[in-house]
């Protein structure tokens, strides 16, 4: 197809992380999903978001490590299948025990309904959500050498509002009233997802070699990254291990918010509807799509070490207002709280993205940026710790208190960062 303006690829690729990014929507689809099966506990409906988040870095480690030889457009094409069968599929909980029986790890469950769940929630809408996420930043970043923080930032807001958009809407049609309207919903968010990615995947078109930057835009001095690196090298810089540890943390503050949002919510407002805590939830989703491009700016504009430092400022101002609003009850606290807490853990996913660009190299932005994401394998735990943490206290403060450590270690840990340096 005839090659576009690379704004309008930028558009295509926002659109495509916005249903890609559904998996964030958690927090709202898990109420209804609780309510419907009493008998679970907060521990066992969070793993359902680590498992998700597992298999997210999984995908875009995959996609990654295949991209010199797949083209961008078959793992469009593999995602829209993945969250087709992976919404049907959970949407069986309670309704095939077989299902407890496949693999290892199925096999070790005592509750089909969870295992259901786990399969298709957590592994294939995971490895759905992951070959999107590295076919759009591998694919569309490439067209903004000039503009590698802003275009990660702009690009991961449409990941970032997924669970604003989709969350409202599912909160909409699906009561959280012990009924099972919540399988019908995730049949049709499946068929929902499929055919916009089977839409959108004939748009993903990489630049060609020599590729240049038009108009005024090339006028600009683009910044050389300090080294231009495979992955098997990355691995052995020094540079990469700090800020990974530094991703693991911030990234495990900001899973912990996203994935107790609506019961830190309902702690401090019980009688809320579920229609405003959906969109008091999805308040975090605003600010963390404005804060992707925010701090991609910031980014370019400031260097890496300006933005890190302001977003662990941010992120723990965030969790203070937050146990301000669990001691007060005061819901307005909640609110500010979300905006905050949003907002920073915005900055996480546009730093990964700009740091990898600028540390290690474009040539091998792919595979290494995927590396990079896999802090979120081990971020992700945080969710099913935080809930572990609520069922031992019956409140909201101990994860909220956990954010605020978390993100103080993350400050330790920035100190050692340093750009390599060109040989």
């Amino acid at each position: 197809m005839k090659k576009m303006n690379r704004w309008a690829y930028a558009v295509i690729g926002v659109v495509t992380l916005l249903f890609a990014g559904l998996i964030y929507a958690w927090s709202v689809m898990s109420k209804s999903i609780a309510a419907s099966r009493p008998d679970w506990t907060a521990t066992q409906v969070s793993l359902t978001f680590t498992i998700v988040m597992a298999l997210f870095c999984t995908g875009g480690l995959i996609a990654g490590l295949l991209s010199k030889k797949i083209n961008p457009k078959l793992y469009i094409i593999a995602s829209g299948v993945f969250f087709a069968a992976g919404f049907f599929i959970a949407s069986l909980t309670g309704d095939s025990p077989a299902l407890l029986y496949i693999g290892f790890f199925l096999a070790s469950m005592t509750q089909s309904s969870l295992a259901t769940l786990y399969l298709g929630f957590g592994v294939l809408c995971g490895l759905g959500a992951g070959v999107a996420y590295n076919a759009v930043m591998g694919t569309i970043c490439a067209w903004f050498p000039d503009k590698q923080g802003l275009i990660s930032g702009i690009l991961l807001m449409g990941f970032g509002l997924s669970s604003f958009i989709i969350g409202k809407v599912y909160a909409a049609v699906t009561p959280s009233d012990g009924s099972d309207q919540w399988k019908m919903t995730f049949r049709i968010l499946g068929i929902v997802v499929l055919v916009v990615m089977l839409i959108c995947f004939n748009f993903f078109v990489k630049p060609s070699e020599d590729y240049k930057v038009p108009g005024a835009a090339a006028k600009k001095v683009v910044k050389e990254p300090a080294l231009d690196i495979p992955p098997t090298q990355m691995v052995k810089k020094p540079a990469f291990w700090l800020y990974y540890i530094w991703a693991i943390l911030l990234s495990a503050a900001g899973l912990v918010l996203v994935s107790q949002a609506s019961g830190i919510a309902t702690q401090v407002g019980p009688n809320v509807s579920d229609g405003n805590i959906a969109t008091v939830v999805g308040l975090i989703s605003i600010l963390n799509g404005i804060g992707r491009v925010i701090f991609g700016a910031i980014f370019d504009k400031k260097g890496y070490r300006v933005a890190m430092t302001l977003d662990m400022i941010i992120m723990i101002v965030g969790a203070l207002v937050l146990i301000l609003a669990l001691s007060t009850g005061n819901f307005l606290f909640i609110v500010l709280g979300f905006l905050i807490g949003g907002l920073a853990y915005g900055g996480v996913m546009p730093t990964n993205s700009a740091i990898i660009s600028d540390f290690f190299g474009r040539t091998n932005y792919p595979v290494n940026y995927s590396l990079i994401n896999t802090n979120l394998i081990i971020a992700s735990f945080a969710s099913t710790i935080a809930g572990k943490l609520y069922d031992a206290s019956q409140s909201y403060m101990a994860p909220v208190m956990m954010m605020i450590g978390v993100t103080v270690v993350g400050f330790i840990v920035s100190l050692g960062i340093r750009r390599p340096k060109a040989k």
